[in-house]
């Protein structure tokens, strides 16, 4: 995969694919401005470098029309702000109007052009969008990890229009980061997978039997995993198609002499409420109409021995419902065990980035992906198409 740092860059236009697709709170002020500065060592190199630099990004689901509230302006505001210099803002992505903003940029200049999915034709990869987008630049990059799953037009139709195709900083560390942990790992290799659906991770599990030493299963998906294991789960959330195929998974890890672990206690609550009832019981005393909200102390106990040989870990979704403070215990227990680790830790997944940083630990850990659904692609053993059409360029 051609990279950046491969290509000539003085004088040239660049056209880089980032994700600010951020977080807003309810006065359209920017909530967390990490993407943007996940951005900031490749436009810093490409502005030394003398590059005329063009951004290019999603914001939100405005379904192809002008939305207001999903307007990329906050974003160009904040990037000026970070790195202590105008950056430009245009109120479309093509036509005529960005042309000549394009056109008039000089070496070092920043212009950021409005929400691609203003169009529809971003999110069909519609090939002649993708042609007018790369008629803006002599050099595409793309650095946003976190749409690389994704077959839309700025992302996968735009190579075959740009002179030039590469990744940048960001997506290759991203994909060298995933492949050093699963593919060429220091082992033990230990995967932790949570969150609320089995059927949402179910490919990533299966694959994950064929990497790891020890699989660790919590979150409400562990819930349908206890089931098949006879267990009575109450009220609490099971996909009870899947409580076969979950089945499955624990004696095809048995097979493959992987270690699989599954929650021992839980804090379960008589209804889903920060302000609800609340016991800690073994998972085969869950009184009937009562709910498993989090793991239990027993089982962050267990989860933590399970880490401490560990020589990689892979963490991707909480332990509970961690948003709500007295469900945490369990999300903060691994959180702490992950960050006292001495292994090599990757943490993807938005919710679990949010969570080692609930907990206070996210500068613990060797590395937070930007991308949750491309991660969990990577996790699936699939192929990133935005990574796969910079193959062999």
């Amino acid at each position: 995969m051609k990279t950046v740092k491969d290509i000539e860059i003085k004088d040239k236009t660049i056209l880089v694919r980032v994700d600010y697709n951020l977080p807003m709170d309810e006065n359209l002020n920017i909530a967390d401005d990490n993407r943007v500065r996940a951005t900031l060592p490749l436009i810093k190199d490409l502005m030394h470098k003398g590059g005329k630099i063009i951004l290019a990004s999603h914001m939100g689901r405005p379904k192809g029309k002008k939305v207001a509230s999903l307007s990329l302006a906050p974003a160009a505001k904040r990037l000026s702000e970070l790195l202590g210099r105008p950056v430009g803002f245009v109120d479309d992505c093509i036509g005529a109007g960005v042309e000549e903003r394009v056109t008039s940029l000089v070496p070092g200049e920043i212009l950021l052009l409005e929400n691609l999915r203003f169009y529809n034709e971003e999110t069909a990869n519609d090939r002649e969008f993708a042609r007018k987008l790369a008629s803006l630049c002599d050099v595409f990059v793309n650095n946003a990890f976190s749409v690389s799953h994704r077959e839309q037009a700025s992302v996968v139709a735009i190579t075959e229009f740009a002179p030039q195709s590469c990744a940048g900083f960001l997506l290759e560390k991203e994909v060298k980061c995933f492949r050093d942990s699963v593919e060429n790992p220091s082992r033990p290799l230990v995967a932790i997978v949570g969150g609320a659906k089995v059927s949402s991770k179910l490919n990533a599990l299966k694959n994950m039997l064929k990497y790891v030493d020890r699989l660790i299963i919590g979150g409400a998906m562990a819930n349908t995993f206890l089931k098949g294991q006879g267990i009575d789960t109450g009220a609490s959330m099971i996909e009870a198609d899947l409580v076969e195929t979950a089945a499955a998974i624990v004696e095809e890890a048995k097979e493959q002499g992987v270690d699989l672990l599954l929650p021992v206690d839980l804090v379960v609550a008589d209804r889903f409420d920060a302000n609800a009832e609340t016991r800690e019981v073994s998972v085969d005393a869950i009184p009937g109409t009562w709910m498993g909200l989090d793991i239990g102390p027993e089982t962050g106990a267990l989860f933590a021995r399970a880490l401490e040989d560990a020589g990689t870990i892979v963490w991707n979704g909480p332990m509970g419902v961690f948003e709500m403070e007295r469900f945490c215990g369990g999300t903060k227990a691994v959180a702490d065990a992950v960050a006292g680790s001495s292994a090599f830790s990757v943490v993807g997944g938005g919710d679990t980035g949010l969570a080692v940083k609930v907990c206070r630990v996210a500068d613990k850990m060797s590395y937070i992906s930007t991308g949750g659904g491309a991660f969990l692609h990577l996790m699936e053993g699939r192929e990133l198409p935005g990574v796969a059409v910079l193959t062999g360029r």
